[in-house]
C-alpha cells in the first residue's frame, strides 16, 4: 500500500474496511438501482472488486479473532492485493463524469482541486503501435499523440495501458480488464499458450504522478502470435 501520509485510502484495517465498504455499497446503489444511474463501470470490474473485498474481509475477521503474526500477515497481503485493485478501479471509473462531487465526498473520495495546478488534469494523449515480437508477446509501442519523439511528458507515471482477450470488439474501454502502468516504451504484453491465434484489445492512456488517468485513446487490436 501506499506510504504518503496524504493518501486517501486508509492504512488503519478497520478503517480501511469501512471505507471500501461504502464505496461497494454505493456502486451498487448507483448500477443496479431504479432508474440506474451509472451505466459506465463493467459488471466484470465490479465483482472483480467485491472478490477481492471479500478476500480481504474474511482475512481481517479472521486476524481479529485470533491475531497471530500468520494471521495478521494474511490480512495485510490481503489488504494490499485490495487496495491496489480499489485505486485502480477508482481512477478509471469515479473521478470521472458521470459521478459527481457530491457522489465522491459520499463514498470518501477526494475531488479534484478547483484551481488547476501542474499535472492535476491530464491533457496529453497516448498514441501507440502494436508490434508482433515473439511468440505469445505483443509489444504496445506508445507516445505523445502528436510528439516526434517517444519520451513520456515531465513528471508522469507513464502510460496505463488496459487490454483483454475477447471474442468480439469491446463496446467501451471499461470491458478491457487487464491493466498495467508502462513506465518505458516499448511495453510488452505476455499470453498463455491457449491464447494463441486469438485476439486481444488494446487501449492507453497517461497517467501523471498522482495518479490520474487522463483519456483512453481509439482501440487497437492484434492476433496473438
Amino acid at each position: 500500500m501506499a506510504s504518503s501520509h496524504r493518501d486517501y485510502i486508509p492504512q488503519n484495517a478497520a478503517q480501511f474496511d469501512q471505507f471500501i465498504k461504502n464505496i461497494i455499497q454505493t456502486v451498487d446503489k448507483k448500477t443496479t438501482g431504479t432508474p440506474k444511474q451509472w451505466d459506465h463501470i463493467p459488471p466484470a470490474r465490479i465483482a472483480a472488486l467485491g472478490e477481492k473485498y471479500a478476500k480481504f474481509s474474511a482475512a481481517f475477521s479472521k486476524a481479529l479473532a485470533d491475531p497471530t503474526h500468520a494471521n495478521i500477515l494474511a490480512r495485510q497481503e490481503a489488504q494490499a492485493e485490495v487496495t491496489h485493485e480499489l485505486r485502480e478501479f477508482n481512477n478509471q471509473f469515479l473521478f470521472f463524469p458521470p459521478v459527481t462531487n457530491p457522489e465522491r465526498a459520499e463514498m470518501g473520495l477526494p475531488n479534484r482541486d478547483l484551481v488547476r495546478t501542474p499535472h492535476v488534469e491530464v491533457e496529453e494523449t497516448v498514441e501507440f503501435s502494436v508490434k508482433l515480437r515473439d511468440i505469445r508477446e505483443v509489444l504496445v509501442d506508445f507516445w505523445v499523440k502528436g510528439a516526434d519523439n517517444k519520451a513520456k511528458p515531465e513528471g508522469y507515471d507513464g502510460a496505463a495501458i488496459i487490454w483483454a482477450v475477447l471474442d468480439a470488439p469491446p463496446s467501451d474501454p471499461g470491458d478491457l480488464t487487464q491493466r498495467t502502468t508502462a513506465s518505458k516504451t516499448p511495453y510488452a504484453i505476455e499470453f498463455a499458450e491457449a491464447q494463441r491465434g486469438k485476439t486481444v484489445y488494446i487501449a492507453a492512456a497517461w497517467q501523471n504522478g498522482r495518479s490520474h488517468v487522463g483519456r483512453w485513446s481509439e482501440i487497437q487490436s492484434a492476433v496473438i502470435p
